[in-house]
């Protein structure tokens, strides 16, 4: 027997959640898309819990994707003013039980109101030590890296993943159906788990996240090395 490289334990610790499909989840109910998503934000307090529960020390959210300004108008604005109450509201109940919150993407061209919440809900909660939920609004990968790239004092994939500064991601996970990470976190997902299923995000529920956690704690990662084969 030849041992070439002893397979890496498996936990979680960076979970990045492409959460797809609350559009298409309140149109098959005859529901406007607006609907959707505020089903969809009751679905994300759920998992930030259980994420907390099963010891998740980072989560990354795809809340808006720089691509999506391109939706109706209607349906953006209902989005942000979703996102800044989330950033109001619920951010009381995070901080008090330690989440700490970052928001990754442009700010420039979000409305005012939104960003002041984005801003408040960082300060706020700068100093929490337990789970670290980021939450990606109006962002796109490939203007990180190459902001990323540009800022860099050196093109070293060191000096990139620390102005990235989001860790590389464990496990990936993509409700609603599609198989693909649609330019969210491309370089911190180099060598993440991908986990895709069809429910669509409303109908995520803790147990869904659960058995991803499982299922991705099933997995023997070898980072590009050899497994120990006999």
């Amino acid at each position: 027997m030849q041992t070439n490289l002893q397979p890496q334990p498996i936990s979680p610790f960076h979970v990045a959640i492409i959460m797809d499909g609350n559009g298409r989840w309140a149109e098959n109910q005859g529901l406007p898309r607006p609907v959707g998503h505020q089903a969809g934000a009751r679905a994300v307090r759920a998992v930030v819990r259980t994420a907390v529960e099963q010891g998740v020390t980072a989560l990354s959210l795809y809340a808006f994707s720089s691509y999506n300004w391109r939706r109706p108008e209607e349906e953006v604005a209902g989005l942000m003013a979703l996102l800044r109450h989330f950033l109001t509201i619920d951010v009381r109940d995070l901080r008090a039980h330690g989440i700490r919150i970052s928001v990754l993407g442009r700010r420039d061209r979000l409305p005012l109101a939104l960003a002041k919440a984005i801003a408040v809900a960082e300060r706020s909660t700068a100093r929490n030590t337990g789970l670290h939920l980021r939450i990606a609004i109006d962002y796109s990968s490939r203007d990180a890296i190459l902001a990323a790239a540009q800022q860099a004092p050196d093109l070293s994939p060191e000096a990139l993943a620390t102005r990235l500064g989001t860790g590389d991601v464990d496990l990936v996970i993509r409700t609603g159906g599609d198989r693909r990470l649609s330019d969210f976190l491309l370089w911190e997902c180099a060598y993440a788990e991908l986990f895709f299923t069809d429910v669509k995000w409303p109908d995520f529920t803790p147990a869904h996240f659960t058995a991803a956690l499982g299922d991705f704690a099933k997995r023997t990662r070898s980072f590009g090395g050899l497994m120990e084969s006999a």
